[in-house]
């Protein structure tokens, strides 16, 4: 009987109709694009950045342009970044009072 079904799965492997395993998708292809795409979106901000300092350094060094220029990024660092917000404020927007059973 075994000796059947040995001789049975070798002439269907001999005529081909046992399907093959399923093809594993390869996606390096894929992956490399997008690999590439980023950084070519890093190259460019890099450059866009560079550009800024470049101008920034220029407008310094002016004297009329340079002292506007220092008066309005003095203002923005005290609008944004040194504005005092509550530990509450923080808090709440992260959703630390929304479930207390999970906190």
């Amino acid at each position: 009987m075994e000796q059947t079904v040995v001789s049975y799965l070798t002439t269907l492997k001999i005529q081909n109709l046992i399907p093959m395993s399923p093809k594993i998708d390869n996606q390096q292809d894929r992956l490399a694009e997008i690999f590439r795409q980023h950084d070519n979106q890093i190259i460019q901000e890099s450059k866009v950045a560079f550009l800024k300092i470049q101008s920034w350094q220029f407008a310094v060094r002016t004297p009329e342009i340079g002292a506007t220029y220092l008066r309005e990024a003095a203002t923005m660092i005290t609008q944004s970044l040194l504005s005092f917000v509550p530990n509450s404020f923080v808090l709440s927007e992260e959703g630390f009072y929304m479930n207390p059973i999970e906190n």
